[in-house]
């Protein structure tokens, strides 16, 4: 059986070393509605005035209720106290809340947090793959982690082998070293454990959406488990002629030790994509489009459907990743965990982008949107990377500690092969594209370039229980770090990034471009303190630091004067205050949270002004608003997640980044609003839906003529239905943008293109548990 099949490829040459395509069945789960364990810390018991009986924090563990949202606390064993009792936003994405939406990616499931989305579509000549998630007014693409290892690469992830999604908002720096000022993005693992379920899950729905997925677990003995989760989807883009989704995937567990003093868990992921990209649509007629070409100026909006690419486009992307945990228990309350990484994606695609469309004569019919922008990539992420930490808790008087300490070395490796392109795609016409068409060829060339970051860190964090009301947290951490970066480009060629070519040397001559390299030390810390009211509730403040070292996103080192990336630079700063409060109501049920906060990001490269520019590092921005959130059960049958976040960006010093006179960030909504509920019916029906709103958000500064500045603030609702068909059959009826709105979830730099949003459509899923 061929549950994916390959496509055609034919303007790329059979040397092309993509990722090999899917001609196999491809299944996988997503995990069993309520089979999750949710870990919750209690609160220390000892009283001040026993210090030499204090009793130490213990650990309860507590079955989630069907279709339960909330959970009481993080994977990372950097994190010791419940959240209730953590100074720190930080939003819990539940398997069973994505179970229940359909979300099958970490874009979709990102959605569950208010103002964390895909907004930004790439920049002119190429258009942003996979998970480009902005989050607080600033990219974390590059702050995206896998079990607390970070995970990089364009590519969208699949949720098939995932318990939950742990999003830190903020910045993270003391968590996980360099990185994005907003915070990070936290992807947890399913692992072998003790206990015999298998059940699984088969998608149908319009705009030709199929998926099936798999997840069994088996005990081998008392102490051993192995458990195998597997994917299998070929998916169109709904609304977008095409665009396509396809993947398999498969991802073994096995467990030893379960219930011991020493408990190794290895855990492998192997995932194929054989997808074709999306290029976006013409922004022509959209609110805010006022081209200078009076024919332009008056067009209207083309067909959000129309693909403007080519048949030969595609996406191919091959993800292996192997992990081994080994956890210890030293004594009663100290654990010894060591985290051993390996793993590599290789990313190949051509996209066909596009700029600013053509009006010949004021035929309309003739207008042509030029496919002038072919975008090739073929790029390998590779990490290797070890992580040792010890917690343990004790006492020191009345004072009671939870202690943790950590050294952890990575190494992290991004290559990029040239490609050469000859001949062109005929323009497409602006409003009956046309994708079957020839004329440009692609193939590998020996141009490359290969960056690296080699990093060594060390860390503590200790939490502080001054009696049971009173909690003062802290940690400390430095990185050294050490970043290569060489390439070798064709000379020639006109731009700013052209290369010239040596005496006597062709134009096309592959030659050295850049051999730069950078190294230094990160000092990160944040401390924070809780007072707790009652034992359900408490009020928090916290101050963290963060830093990006030039290249620490990408491995990119550059020479320009005016990049982030050029080693002579120091590493941007990013610096969050937070105060807020928590409380768990109905029984601790239903977690309720508000948060104030504010971000001011240092070291931003601006320039003089002069003739030449000198630049130096005196920029700095802003990001500041509340956050509201609610997520658990009103009542046993009526679920709720809900979050509004306001996010006031400025530019405090230097140059304006966007279109106006206005100070305002790029790509980040004023006010954004999540909510999703469910609720179980006396006869087994569930009803759920939920409603999302995105504020107007402006695009990057741009000399485009003509092209929208702002996207227009949107509504989208969506809607369920769930019916037990026996004790081992569920039904559940999805339904997409109920009311079928139209609106722009992405724009590019310039405004030449954007991503429309989804129109309504609906998916029907059969659950199985044995």
């Amino acid at each position: 059986m061929h549950f994916i099949s390959s496509r055609k490829h034919a303007a790329v040459p059979p040397s092309r070393l993509g990722a090999p395509h899917a001609h196999a069945l491809a299944l996988a789960a997503l995990s069993l509605p309520g089979a999750a364990l949710a870990q919750s810390a209690a609160a220390p018991a000892a009283a001040a005035s026993q210090p030499a009986a204090a009793t130490l924090p213990t650990v309860k563990v507590q079955a989630a209720r069907e279709g339960e949202y909330k959970v009481d606390t993080v994977s990372s064993p950097k994190f010791t106290q419940p959240l209730l009792d953590t100074p720190q936003t930080i939003t819990v994405i539940t398997k069973e809340l994505a179970q229940q939406q359909g979300a099958t990616t970490l874009t979709e499931a990102l959605r569950n947090t208010p103002g964390v989305s895909t907004f930004y579509v790439g920049e002119n000549g190429s258009t942003s793959t996979g998970d480009a998630v902005f989050m607080r007014g600033y990219d974390a693409s590059s702050s995206i982690f896998v079990d607390g290892v970070r995970d990089l690469g364009s590519i969208s992830r699949d949720l098939f082998n995932l318990e939950q999604i742990e999003v830190e908002k903020g910045p993270a720096g003391t968590d996980n070293g360099r990185g994005s000022p907003s915070g990070s993005i936290n992807l947890v693992s399913k692992r072998a454990e003790r206990g015999n379920f298998a059940g699984g899950a088969l998608t149908l729905g319009n705009e030709h959406q199929r998926r099936l997925t798999i997840d069994v677990n088996r005990s081998l003995d008392d102490t051993m488990a192995a458990r195998v989760s597997l994917v299998g989807q070929m998916n169109a883009q709904p609304g977008r002629e095409q665009v396509e989704s396809n993947r398999w995937g498969v991802a073994p567990s096995f467990s030893a030790g379960l219930g011991t003093a020493t408990r190794t868990t290895l855990n492998y992921l192997h995932v194929e994509q054989d997808n074709v990209p999306d290029g976006g649509v013409s922004t022509i007629g959209l609110p805010g489009y006022t081209n200078p070409d009076p024919n332009l100026a008056q067009g209207k909006p083309v067909n959000p459907r129309n693909f403007y690419g080519t048949v030969h486009d595609y996406d191919d992307v091959s993800l292996d990743m192997g992990t081994l945990i080994v956890e210890h228990d030293l004594a009663p309350h100290t654990v010894l965990r060591n985290v051993t990484r390996f793993g590599s994606t290789l990313q190949d695609y051509l996209l066909t982008s596009f700029r600013m469309p053509e009006a010949p004569t004021a035929d309309p019919a003739t207008w042509i949107l030029p496919r002038s922008n072919p975008t090739n990539k073929h790029q390998i992420n590779g990490v290797a990377a070890n992580q040792t930490t010890i917690a343990t808790e004790f006492a020191t008087g009345a004072v009671l500690h939870s202690l943790v300490g950590g050294l952890e070395y990575s190494y992290e490796e991004q290559k990029t092969k040239g490609v050469t392109g000859t001949g062109a795609w005929p323009a497409a016409n602006l409003y009956d594209p046309d994708p079957d068409v020839t004329g440009y060829e692609r193939e590998l060339n020996d141009a490359w370039s290969n960056g690296n970051t080699r990093t060594a860190s060390g860390y503590v964090f200790d939490t502080l229980h001054f009696g049971e009301r009173v909690l003062v947290t802290g940690g400390v951490r430095v990185d050294h770090y050490q970043t290569q970066y060489k390439n070798i480009v064709a000379c020639g060629g006109t731009g700013n990034s052209a290369t010239p070519c040596p005496p006597g040397a062709d134009t096309g001559t592959l030659v050295p471009a850049t051999d730069l390299h950078t190294s230094g030390n990160l000092f990160s810390w944040k401390l924070g303190g809780v007072f707790k009211p009652t034992e359900d509730s408490s009020l928090y403040m916290d101050y963290a630091i963060s830093q990006q070292p030039p290249g620490g996103a990408n491995f990119q080192l550059s020479n320009s004067a005016n990049s982030a990336a050029n080693p002579n630079f120091d590493p941007q700063k990013a610096k969050t205050f937070e105060v807020g409060a928590k409380w768990n109501v109905i029984d601790n049920a239903l977690a309720l949270a508000l948060a104030l906060y504010r971000t001011d990001i240092t070291n931003d490269i601006e320039s003089d002004g002069g003739n030449p520019p000198q630049y130096f590092q005196t920029g700095k921005k802003r990001v500041q608003g509340i956050e509201i959130g609610a997520v658990g059960n009103i009542t046993p049958d009526w679920a709720v997640n809900a979050g509004f976040t306001t996010m006031n960006t400025s530019v405090v010093s230097g140059a304006p980044v966007g279109n106006d006179t206005s100070t305002a960030l790029n790509y980040t909504p004023e006010k954004a609003f999540t909510s999703w509920t469910a609720y179980k019916l006396p006869f087994g029906l569930t009803l759920g839906g939920g409603a999302r709103y995105s504020g107007s958000l402006q695009r990057g500064k741009d000399s485009a003529p003509g092209t929208p500045a702002y996207t227009q603030p949107y509504w989208v609702v969506d809607g369920m239905l769930e019916y037990p068909v026996n004790r081992n059959i569920d039904l559940r009826l999805n339904v997409y943008n109920l009311f079928d709105r139209d609106y722009v979830a992405g724009i590019n730099k310039s405004g030449y293109r954007y991503m429309p949003g989804a129109p309504r459509y609906f998916t029907v899923t059969a659950s199985m548990v044995f």
